[in-house]
């Protein structure tokens, strides 16, 4: 199976369990892999053969910079199954990072979560 990447897209949101999480705009990193049959844009040089991923972040912008969230795997789940609806599309894998001042210091606290298409 062929892969688009997406890494490193950063947008700000108000998600956390604390409720100062959600009072001041933080910033999360989002990396997005989907995975996908790249063969036939490979020949056509056609976006309309492949997942254009400017739909595929813009989809992640939505989700981070929309209604607050306590979890970041709700934000993660609600990338995937987002992604998932879009054509051409067999699974998708969606890592979310943050790093939450009381947690001070560390580099991120993420998860990574991947579904398929059923």
């Amino acid at each position: 199976m062929d892969r688009i990447l997406l890494e490193g897209m950063s947008f700000q949101g108000r998600h956390g369990v604390r409720p100062a999480e959600r009072e001041v705009p933080q910033e999360f990193k989002v990396d997005i892999e989907v995975d996908c049959d790249l063969s036939e844009p490979g020949s056509s040089d056609r976006i309309e053969d492949t997942v254009d991923y400017r739909k595929v972040r813009a989809i992640a912008k939505e989700v981070i910079e929309g209604e607050s969230q306590k979890l970041i795997e709700t934000l993660a789940g609600r990338i995937a199954d987002g992604v998932l609806k879009l054509p051409r599309v067999g699974g998708v894998s969606v890592r979310i990072a943050k790093r939450p001042e009381s947690m001070q210091p560390i580099d991120a606290a993420a998860v990574r979560i991947n579904r398929t298409r059923a």
